[in-house]
């Protein structure tokens, strides 16, 4: 499936139950951009009575998405964090799409590793200020490691999420800075082909490290400054997934978007039916 994270504010997070309020985003999944396109135009529009943040005007995309998609993008590849511990098949399925698109820069934000400790910092502190409630009078309903996690978060002091929130602006201005030179960036979704179902722990650097913790090392640097993401399936079939991320700037969703349809049409990336060969 592809999967759009928009622009964080962009749709309304009215009806979604919360996790964490400065990265809770909304978005869609779909089996062709096109379909994600439309899902998007579909759910945009302010609502701020139902959700604070969500205040800016629909911006559709789907009319004019044909056309940039043959406009030539600026195209940059991170690297240095975004390629650490990453898998050989996870590091050539990038390079697929990188050279799919043309790419030849590659891109190191020296903030990535820093912005992901402080989203892994805000998410507990966050998410537990949220569920404390429910956790003083229904702490069974929740899964054990979750529930921990939480537990924890809220005996962290005010200071740690003080610290990790004032990051925010200096990681989101450093990317801002690469956007100077590229209109999109690509990078891995995750460090591994879509594990197994119930699969706890995976190696990394010769050790057998967690699956839930190291899974999204790769998209929290950018969910925690808010920017929108297009996650593209790799077309590898018979092979386990591999997702790239396609992200852009602020509030320009079509052009993720758009570098997703140029790599459809190339047969680069593609949704297969669930139940398929593996």
């Amino acid at each position: 499936m592809f999967g759009l994270k928009p622009t964080y504010g962009r749709l309304s997070r009215q009806g979604v139950f919360p996790f964490v309020e400065s990265l809770d985003h909304a978005g869609a999944f779909a089996r062709s951009v096109e379909d994600l396109a439309l899902a998007y135009d579909v759910m945009q529009g302010p609502d701020v009575e139902g959700d604070a943040i969500c205040a800016r005007a629909a911006e559709p995309v789907s009319g004019k998405l044909a056309a940039l998609a043959e406009t030539p993008l600026r195209v940059g590849v991170l690297g240095g964090w975004f390629a650490q511990d990453a898998f050989p098949e996870v590091l050539e399925a990038l390079d697929t799409v990188a050279q799919a698109l043309g790419a030849r820069d590659r891109v190191i934000l020296p903030g990535a590793q820093a912005a992901r400790a402080a989203a892994f910092c805000l998410t507990p502190v966050e998410a537990a200020h949220l569920h404390l409630p429910d956790l003083k009078t229904s702490a069974m309903d929740y899964d054990p490691a979750v529930r921990d996690r939480l537990l924890a978060g809220a005996l962290l002091p005010a200071s740690v999420a003080e610290a990790a929130q004032r990051y925010r602006t200096i990681f989101r201005d450093e990317v801002a800075r690469a956007f100077e030179r590229f209109d999109i960036l690509l990078a891995p979704s995750s460090v591994c082909p879509a594990p197994g179902i119930g699969q706890a722990t995976m190696e990394m650097g010769g050790q057998q490290v967690s699956v839930r913790r190291n899974l999204g090392a790769f998209t929290q640097p950018i969910s925690y400054i808010g920017l929108p993401v297009l996650a593209a399936p790799v077309n590898r079939p018979g092979q386990l997934p591999i997702g790239v991320q396609i992200i852009a700037p602020a509030w320009r969703e079509d052009l993720a978007l758009a570098a997703g349809l140029k790599l459809q049409r190339l047969g680069v990336v593609a949704a297969h039916a669930p139940g398929g060969p593996l």
